[in-house]
């Protein structure tokens, strides 16, 4: 019998290395995860739609043509995942990042956000939805592996975890 492979999707913040901490992560605690995410090269996401179907002298119907193509991805991906991992991080607001969480929380899929302290009270409701909250990309790894396998930390608040 083969082991069931999890597919997680990453969404959000784009401009730092959370997504590959939480790659090696994996990779490292041989985790049988499949990561999937949006389009991380701005530039590209936000151009596809005139790319793909044309110039849009009007800069709302420039976005709109790349946010649908965007949102088509996005909302496949978080449908065929088991788990969302949403980052909030500290330079951007993401917004986008805030309805793929309230669209995970609609079709069911539990998700866990990923965001510094300071956000706390700005995302208390999309937090109060989440099924965990992480401030760092390891904690989301740890948090993998113990929904997969059952596996605890190897070190728990400073104290060694029950072998």
């Amino acid at each position: 019998m083969s082991e069931k492979r999890w597919s997680v999707y990453l969404s959000g913040e784009i401009h730092s290395d959370w997504r590959e901490r939480i790659e090696s992560g994996i990779a490292e605690a041989g985790l049988p995860v499949d990561l999937s995410a949006p389009i991380t090269v701005h530039e590209d996401s936000d151009d596809c739609g005139v790319a793909i179907f044309g110039a849009e002298p009007d800069k709302f119907w420039h976005d709109r043509k790349g946010a649908q193509l965007n949102a088509m991805r996005t909302q496949t991906l978080i449908r065929e995942a088991d788990l969302v991992v949403v980052r909030f991080g500290e330079k951007y607001k993401q917004w986008n990042a805030a309805f793929d969480a309230g669209f995970a929380a609609a079709l069911g899929i539990p998700y866990i956000t990923l965001h510094p302290e300071q956000h706390d009270h700005a995302l208390k409701e999309v937090d109060g939805a989440a099924n965990a909250v992480a401030r760092e990309p390891e904690q989301v790894v740890q948090a993998l592996a113990y929904i997969i396998s059952g596996r605890m930390p190897a070190v728990m608040s400073g104290t060694q975890a029950a072998e």
